[in-house]
């Protein structure tokens, strides 16, 4: 019989889809508020791989990554999916998102990201919580799968997630005491 194992912590990030950079604080701040200090704040890269968000957030979208500081659990993916559900309602105006956010969590070896949507590569983990896995850490970068978002796979936040992997190595270092 194999013998269980409590889970290495994982890096928690926040990809923030945005349209204005005034949205973009008021979630960092809110975000903070829930999950503690920010340790990595990406460029707002251009978000132009699809227009499925324009009728609720108009055009010239942006997103830019958040990881946090503190190393966590990953089973608690569900509950930092609600919660930027959450953030995203508190920041509506009439109804309509300002923002979107994406939680997600890497390790050495992967990316994950939470989702409300089912689907074939998808795993339900409860509370209406989907894990999508996104990439994987192979030859010096996370590679995207055929399912991964377009945005994710052409590369753009590539830079991004290696500072957070590399931070995330760091951190586990200190907290082994091999530093």
């Amino acid at each position: 019989m194999a013998t269980l194992h409590q889970p290495v912590p994982v890096k928690y990030f926040v990809a923030v889809l945005f349209f204005s950079s005034d949205y973009l604080s008021r979630a960092r701040i809110l975000l903070e508020e829930r999950w503690g200090r920010l340790d990595l704040e990406g460029e707002a890269h251009p978000f132009d791989v699809t227009d499925y968000y324009y009728s609720e957030m108009g055009g010239s979208l942006f997103r830019s990554l958040f990881s946090f500081d503190q190393l966590m659990d990953p089973v608690e993916i569900v509950d930092r999916k609600l919660e930027c559900n959450d953030i995203e309602i508190d920041l509506a105006l009439e109804g309509n998102r300002r923002v979107n956010l994406d939680a997600g969590y890497l390790d050495h070896n992967k990316v994950v990201l939470a989702s409300a949507k089912e689907a074939g590569q998808k795993i339900y983990l409860g509370r209406g919580v989907y894990a999508d896995l996104a990439g994987r850490y192979k030859a010096g970068s996370y590679q995207p799968f055929e399912w991964s978002f377009p945005d994710f796979r052409d590369g753009r936040y590539d830079r991004e997630l290696l500072a957070i992997r590399q931070r995330y190595l760091d951190q586990l270092k200190e907290k082994s005491g091999q530093v």
